[in-house]
Order: C-alpha cells, then sequence, then structure tokens
C-alpha cells in the first residue's frame, strides 16, 4: 500500500471518528436535553398540584373563618338584639300609651338593626364572592367585624389605581394572608390601632399591615412565635411570587409588609 492510499484511509478513519465523536455528542445532548424538558415539566406540574392544594386549602380556611365569624356575631351581636327586643316587648305595659309607644319604637329599632346585621352576615355566607366583588372590598368587610369588638381603631388606605384584569387566586391568597395577621394582632399584640395599606405601583401590590402593640424581636424570633402564622404568611406570599417581610421591636409594635407581582 503506498504512502498516499495510507493516507487516504487514515483521513478517512479521522473522519469517520469525528463524525462518530459528534454524532454521538448530539445523541448525548439530545438525551440530557429531553431528560432536562421532562423533569422540567414534571416540576411545574407539581408546582401546579402544590399551587392547587393551596388554593384548595385557603379556599376552605376563608370558609372556616368565616363560619367562627358568623358564630361569634350570632352570639354576641344579633343574639344581644333579639334578647333585648323581646325583653322590651315583654315589658310593655298596654294601660300606658305613651310608654307602650316608645318600647314598640324601641323594638322595632332593634328589630331593623337586627334585620341589617342578617342582611351583612348573608353577604359573608357567599364566601368566596367577596374576593370577586375585589380585595379591597373583602378588606372593607373584614375591618367592619374588627371594628364591631370596640377594642381596636383601625385605618384603612388604598393607594394606586388597581388593574382593570385582576386575579382571583392571588386575591384569595393574599386575603387569607391578611386575615391570618390580624389573628395574630388579636392573640398576641395586645393592640388597640390597626393600619392596613393596600398599594398598586408599577405591577406589584403591596399590602403592609401594622400595629401598636407589644411587638417582639423579628431578629431572633423564639420558636413559640414560630406558631404563629409567620412562617406560613412568607410561605403562601412565595407561592404567588411575592414575599412578605416582618419588622418588630419590643414595646414598638409589629409591620408585616407582602410584595407579590400583580396581576
Amino acid at each position: 500500500m503506498s504512502v498516499q492510499q495510507k493516507d487516504f484511509f487514515t483521513a478517512v478513519i479521522i473522519t469517520i471518528t469525528i463524525f462518530l465523536i459528534v454524532a454521538l455528542g448530539f445523541i448525548l445532548l439530545v438525551i440530557v436535553y429531553n431528560h432536562r424538558k421532562k423533569r422540567h415539566i414534571e416540576e411545574k406540574a407539581l408546582m401546579q398540584l402544590t399551587f392547587d392544594a393551596e388554593i384548595t386549602k385557603t379556599q376552605l380556611e376563608v370558609q372556616e373563618q368565616t363560619m367562627q365569624t358568623i358564630g361569634a356575631d350570632l352570639h354576641d351581636n344579633i343574639g344581644q338584639l333579639l334578647s333585648l327586643t323581646s325583653l322590651t316587648l315583654n315589658s310593655i305595659e298596654l294601660d300606658n300609651a305613651p310608654k307602650a309607644r316608645q318600647k314598640i319604637d324601641a323594638a322595632i329599632d332593634l328589630t331593623v338593626r337586627s334585620i341589617k346585621e342578617m342582611r351583612l352576615l348573608g353577604k359573608l355566607l357567599q364566601g368566596d364572592q367577596l374576593i370577586v366583588m375585589g380585595l379591597s372590598e373583602a378588606i372593607g368587610h373584614e375591618i367592619n367585624w374588627i371594628e364591631k369588638s370596640g377594642q381596636y381603631k383601625v385605618s384603612y388606605t388604598n393607594d394606586g389605581e388597581m388593574p382593570a384584569v385582576n386575579s382571583p387566586d392571588k386575591d384569595l391568597i393574599l386575603f387569607r394572608i391578611l386575615q391570618e395577621i390580624l389573628n395574630n394582632i388579636i392573640k398576641h399584640a395586645k393592640a388597640k390601632e390597626i393600619s392596613i395599606k393596600l398599594d398598586y405601583e408599577e405591577a406589584v401590590l403591596q399590602l403592609q399591615v401594622s400595629d401598636n402593640g407589644i411587638g417582639f424581636d423579628s431578629e431572633n424570633l423564639p420558636t413559640e412565635q414560630c406558631g404563629m402564622g409567620l412562617q406560613n404568611i412568607q410561605k403562601r406570599a412565595g407561592i404567588i411570587g411575592g414575599e412578605a417581610t416582618v419588622l418588630s421591636n419590643p414595646d414598638e409594635g409589629t409591620t408585616i409588609t407582602v410584595f407579590i407581582p400583580y396581576p
């Protein structure tokens, strides 16, 4: 075999080897790409399942909170109004027309108040319909129930024009976060004043809740404080692509701010 033939065969072998290496590399790239694509699809499906499960859990919690509110109001408010109505009617003396007229008028007033309260409860029974009406509207209803106790002075501001298209899932989770924050204040903060601010700017929705309660050291949060729902608030904010920050110091109250991309 001549030198030229050897060189030819050597070049052919090198070419085939390079082709096989390139082909093998391409096949490996395709396998890696398909594996990553499959893993991405699986992760995306898992994230969607997690999100759907969280939405369902949140809906149930909002409904449970609603039923607790209704139960408390039936007992503490409407029950008292109806009891007073009954006492007023039973105390009417028919032989004293002027006083009887006054008590009848008082009983009518109590009945009208009871009807108004029942209508408000009827709106709460609509559950997620409050969210459909708008996040700000739902927040307003929640504030009404807190103010009824007479123990808190609540201020609420809504800054920034909300987008024409809302996000019901995000609204629901953000509303539940607000409920958790307010429950924490009622149970632990010993506060008298609560400030709620909803702000929308540059496709970011911000919910900020502050109180003038006893506060705590947010830099060194004790284990027992973790059960107050703060971790759950941060987790839920993360699920909808946002974040929650907690700022608190002993005797200086607490401010919790939630930022989420919106809609």
